[in-house]
């Protein structure tokens, strides 16, 4: 892969939420294109306070669009069709299809599949486990490494459970983006599945090892500048979040971590993310505490 291929822009300020709950500034939607032919798309904090991240990969064949994010209205659909038809009159190319995956079947990441289940050539991927498994070929699930072609661009994909069952990890061979969902991001790693997390890490820093990776990119925002200090559940606005993109350093410094707290359920902080292993009691509580005190500084923000 050429140095020129895998070069993208990731100069861009991420809409963060509105100061004020009644002069809302964001657009409900942001997409930065860091390359022509990839581009990432943000969802307003202002129409969920997951404001998850989703992509569109555009190949000569076919696109890929990982993720649906956690907004039911037709936005993000609108949103795709331009950015394809755009694409289609630069490289035109009869029948072209879009393939709708997800990174995991979290509510906030597949909110909207039903805007693109009328869509003309597209497939909208099941999101259980077995679903994934049927649509990529996997016959040894999770720790196979599967490709999808779009059409003189290969994508590598492998399971990543621990966040949840269907986890997938997706690598951009021309790009050298490497795509993480909920399981390697700056922010709280909610996970359900410890062993099979420290394993998915495991597998996934090898991965790394024989490929070119220039950003790690989850599908999330929750952090602060500041190390180990985070946003409250349900922020609405952040407009101290670090870089959304992290290195290959950090992933290892997310395995190291989960190797560390393996025997120790609880809430673990880092520098860049905050381990939750297990989500019981003593786990939600201070993240529930947290949130209520945060949305009452929201509420009185809005006057």
């Amino acid at each position: 892969m050429s140095s020129e291929a895998r070069t993208g822009s990731m100069d861009v300020r991420w809409i963060h939420g509105s100061r004020s709950r009644r002069h809302r500034t964001d657009p409900p939607l942001q997409a930065h294109r860091y390359r022509d032919d990839t581009v990432i798309l943000r969802q307003s904090k202002d129409a969920t306070f997951e404001a998850p991240f989703v992509f569109l990969l555009l190949g000569t064949e076919r696109a890929l669009l990982l993720d649906t994010g956690a907004v039911e209205d037709s936005t993000l659909r609108q949103a795709v069709d331009r950015l394809v038809d755009d694409w289609l009159t630069e490289h035109p190319r009869p029948g072209y299809q879009l393939v709708v995956a997800h990174t995991h079947g979290h509510g906030d990441h597949v909110a909207g599949d039903a805007s693109f289940a009328d869509r003309p050539d597209t497939v909208v991927v099941g999101r259980s486990a077995e679903d994934v498994q049927a649509f990529f070929g996997f016959t040894r699930w999770p720790d196979q490494v599967v490709e999808l072609d779009l059409g003189q661009r290969r994508l590598e994909l492998t399971g990543i459970p621990g966040h949840h069952a269907a986890s997938l990890a997706l690598h951009d061979e021309r790009t050298g983006l490497l795509f993480t969902g909920d399981s390697v991001y700056p922010g709280r790693i909610y996970v359900t599945d410890f062993p099979a997390f420290v394993d998915s890490m495991d597998r996934l820093v090898e991965l790394t090892e024989a490929r070119t990776v220039t950003h790690v990119l989850g599908c999330h925002i929750e952090m602060t500048r500041e190390p180990r200090r985070d946003y409250h559940f349900g922020c609405r606005y952040q407009p101290d979040e670090p870089p959304l993109q992290m290195t290959v350093a950090q992933l290892r410094a997310l395995r190291d971590a989960a190797v560390s707290v393996a025997g120790r359920p609880g809430v673990h902080r880092f520098d860049d993310f905050i381990l939750f292993h297990g989500m019981g009691v003593r786990a939600q509580l201070p993240l529930l505490a947290r949130a209520a005190a945060g949305r009452a500084r929201d509420l009185w923000r809005r006057r």
